[in-house]
């Protein structure tokens, strides 16, 4: 389980990196670009993070505690995929964002 648990680390540093590039590029988007084409680059990259989350998520619920009957995975997981509801909202509050023109 030792190159499961580097892929879902590698994966949740992959989310990070992605969410505060969204971030950065939200910020610089919001100064520079029309308002028809603001938010799509800022919204990918929290998709991307999205993404990320799920996959790790994902591999940790299937690849680790096979053994155990109770079924219980922790607070860290619950809270993985409540960031992975978030990011998803998150992204797509941005492609509804670029839509709007007022």
């Amino acid at each position: 389980p030792a190159e499961y648990l580097q892929a879902v680390q590698a994966s949740s540093v992959l989310a990070c990196i992605f969410s505060i590039l969204g971030i950065f590029v939200f910020v610089a988007q919001l100064f520079t670009l029309s308002k028809g084409k603001r938010f799509t680059l800022s919204g990918i990259f929290q998709l991307l993070a999205c993404l990320s989350i799920m996959i790790a998520a994902s591999i940790y619920t299937d690849r680790f505690h096979i053994s155990e009957n109770n079924g219980w995975y922790g607070h860290c997981f619950i809270l993985a995929w409540i960031s992975f509801a978030i990011t998803f909202i998150s992204s797509i509050t941005y492609f509804v964002l670029r839509k709007k023109t007022a």
